[in-house]
């Protein structure tokens, strides 16, 4: 049985039953007390860095507000988060277009409003930087392989050699732009902190040669996010990656460590949420089955595609879960007609054995990419509904 005090308090969890109890399934509900608290965790714990969340986590307007509010900057992958951000007077030096994928109109765009921080990692992206953003600041995200020990890796599509982002750094400065730094990202909710200390290295490499060689001096290095959410594979605390990552920068820069950057959005918002469904049927696959299936109203198409080859688990509860209570395993499905939308199967959960159709299931630290990850409308489904718990 999942110990759902590990990861609220008796109180929190009153709270979350009155709030959420009235709402149809399924629906997402964040308290902004715990984005807030992540938030001046982070800050506290990396006072020498400057936070720049990933809108992409969870764009909620009242999430980006809570976090303009207290002075985060914000790291955007599209125009329509710029037009969110910019809405909240955010004043565009404390944005930065990180995506490295991006049109060149869209390029225009963001200087047009004022952004003069971009991501690249390739020269036909540089060269629509420096025809659509003159004299912006660029910083170079370098390739980071992760996946054995990111539960969900970013590595290949992202990123690019170190000696491509050295060229590419030589490549801005002759055309006018300013080299300003180097970026990685050893990928989402990352257990193993080591990678982080390879990842500065190169990061020092660069640094170092670039400087030596051409004359090119960064100032920069953007760490990306990785901090965990508490899901249920175990992760180090906050403070131990705070520290661990602190004596990285030492070791290879001393007492000239550059600005950092942190991109976190699972870390922030992650635990904020919960993602309240209900069990839509119960069946077996033939007369001696010994697992049940239990099919869900929420699935891969419904804000759970991070379960895709079951990377990300999440903590599951249910209204019956009692100390002592018989339980069993359980296969976890969602509701649509494609087969793909299995949530569960090789990792089994144990539920209740006297779970019901119409009982409520619940998702704990369910806060990040699940409500921008959900379809807009397969199988007529409409996108996750997300409540704002204050």
């Amino acid at each position: 049985m999942i110990n759902r005090g590990d990861f609220y308090s008796d109180e929190e969890w009153k709270r979350f039953l009155a709030f959420s109890r009235g709402l149809q399934t399924p629906c997402m509900v964040v308290s902004l007390n715990r984005v807030k608290n992540n938030y001046v965790q982070l800050r506290d714990s990396f006072p020498y860095a400057s936070i720049y969340y990933a809108v992409k986590a969870n764009p909620h307007h009242d999430i980006l507000a809570l976090l303009a509010e207290l002075g985060a900057h914000f790291d955007i992958a599209s125009r329509y988060e710029l037009d969110e951000v910019l809405a909240l007077d955010v004043s565009p030096d404390r944005i930065s277009y990180g995506n490295t994928i991006k049109k060149a109109r869209d390029i225009a765009y963001f200087y047009e409003k004022g952004v003069r921080m971009f991501a690249t990692d390739s020269r036909e992206d540089l060269k629509n930087i420096v025809a659509n953003a003159p004299a912006s600041r660029i910083y170079v995200r370098i390739l980071i392989e992760s996946a054995t020990t990111a539960d969900w890796p970013l590595s290949r599509k992202f990123g690019c050699h170190p000696d491509m982002a050295y060229d590419l750094l030589v490549m801005a400065r002759g055309s006018g732009l300013t080299p300003y730094g180097i970026s990685f990202h050893v990928g989402s909710q990352q257990r193993d902190i080591g990678q982080w200390n390879d990842a500065i290295a190169r990061a020092k490499y660069l640094f170092s040669s670039l400087e030596e060689e051409e004359g090119i001096r960064l100032t920069m290095i953007n760490m990306g996010g990785g901090f965990p959410a508490p899901y249920l594979t175990p992760a180090n605390v906050l403070s131990d990656y705070a520290s661990e990552i602190h004596r990285y920068l030492t070791d290879d820069f001393g007492d000239e460590v550059p600005h950092i950057v942190l991109e976190p959005g699972r870390s922030l918002v992650g635990n904020a949420g919960i993602l309240v469904s209900e069990v839509v049927l119960i069946s077996r696959k033939n007369n001696t089955a010994l697992n049940r299936w239990v099919y869900l109203d929420a699935g891969k198409f419904n804000g759970l595609i991070e379960t895709l080859d079951e990377s990300i688990k999440y903590p599951i509860v249910t209204d019956k879960d009692i100390a002592g209570g018989k339980e069993a395993e359980v296969i976890l499905a969602g509701p649509t007609c494609d087969s793909v939308d299995i949530l569960y199967e090789n990792y089994k959960y144990r539920l209740p054995a006297d779970l019901k159709i119409g009982d409520r299931i619940y998702f704990l630290s369910a806060g990040a990419y699940t409500s921008t990850y959900a379809s807009v409308g397969f199988n007529g489904f409409p996108p996750l509904q997300t409540f704002i718990m204050k």
